[in-house]
């Protein structure tokens, strides 16, 4: 069983008096009463970063992974408590004082605080995160509506180079290098948005699974489907240059997780305001698609309008 039929046939029905839970199909918990929003994510070496011989980058992407559950619903970080199991090797002085400083800078920059968490002896190292916020409202998952335009913010692909690199499947120059890696262990994360996305967003998921893992989330218990266009899937310009320099395909590169960017859709009544707050915070902020009604079959185009097959839409936790 992959983690959603996990959730579905053994987890959901312990909700079912609690509608703050969202039925579990989205990716926060969210008191209305009270403004709470919360999230929780956990991460293992070796499934989510690769090792820990940079303890201040690991956790930093593991800190902005966590709080981005949050920010693509609307709603602003206040605190986060973090567990780790780890044993004398993960947590020794050395390591300890690089994860402090690393996230001591993840607080100034995010404006956040540490609220708590626990530490246990463990041979394998993890990292669980709970991340809380307050707000009047959120943007849930699954509100997209037939017509509704679909969009993405910054650039995907970047993150899944940065991970070939640092397993050696991927030769490039120190630059290259540099850049691709540091897309991989510092997601952009827009705080920006967050007091934004509500003026427009009628539902919304970030991308860590991959897009069109993520995507077939976002509309998974309504009936409808989406249309996209691979042209319009906004890549960097170091992407791009490398998809010409080493004959890559794009559609091998756009859906393979780790991006953290906001996947939202839109009234179309939105798109200038959306325009607008993309200029005004030099956000990218781009159209990739379009939600149909489910007579329609979701589709991935290329440039001449023909059915795109992919091999690999994205990450699933798989039990089986």
């Amino acid at each position: 069983m992959h983690e959603l039929q996990i959730i579905n046939n053994y987890f959901n029905k312990l909700t079912k008096n609690n509608k703050n839970s969202l039925n579990l199909n989205d990716d926060i918990f969210f008191d209305k009463k009270n403004n709470l929003a919360v999230s929780v994510d956990t991460y293992i070496e070796g499934t989510h970063f690769i090792n820990f011989k940079n303890p201040k980058l690991v956790i930093k992407k593991i800190l902005r992974a966590s709080i981005s559950d949050l920010i693509c619903k609307g709603v602003m970080p206040t605190y986060y408590f973090i567990s780790g199991s780890g044993n004398k090797n993960s947590f020794s002085k050395s390591n300890l004082s690089k994860l402090s400083s690393s996230l001591n800078e993840e607080q100034q920059k995010f404006n956040i605080c540490l609220g708590g968490g626990d530490t246990v002896f463990s041979k394998k190292l993890s990292f669980t995160i709970t991340s809380i916020g307050y707000s009047q409202n959120i943007i849930y998952r699954n509100k997209a509506k037939q017509n509704d335009d679909l969009y993405v913010t910054g650039n995907l692909g970047d993150s899944y180079i940065g991970l070939r690199i640092l397993k050696k499947k991927l030769k490039l120059s120190k630059s290259q290098n540099k850049y691709f890696i540091s897309k991989y262990y510092k997601p952009e994360i827009h705080l920006k948005l967050v007091n934004e996305l509500k003026k427009f967003a009628s539902s919304s998921i970030d991308i860590s699974d991959g897009l069109f893992t993520d995507l077939e989330k976002l509309i998974n218990k309504l009936n409808i489907s989406y249309k996209v266009k691979l042209k319009d899937i906004p890549i960097s310009k170091n992407l791009s240059l490398l998809i010409k320099k080493k004959k890559l395909l794009k559609k091998n590169l756009i859906s393979n997780g780790d991006d953290y960017q906001i996947l939202f859709t839109a009234s179309m009544k939105k798109r200038l305001l959306i325009k607008k707050i993309s200029k005004s915070l030099k956000i990218r902020i781009t159209k990739i698609g379009k939600i149909l009604n489910k007579t329609h079959r979701s589709i991935l185009l290329d440039d001449k309008n023909k059915k795109i097959i992919l091999k690999n839409k994205g990450y699933f936790h798989n039990f089986s």
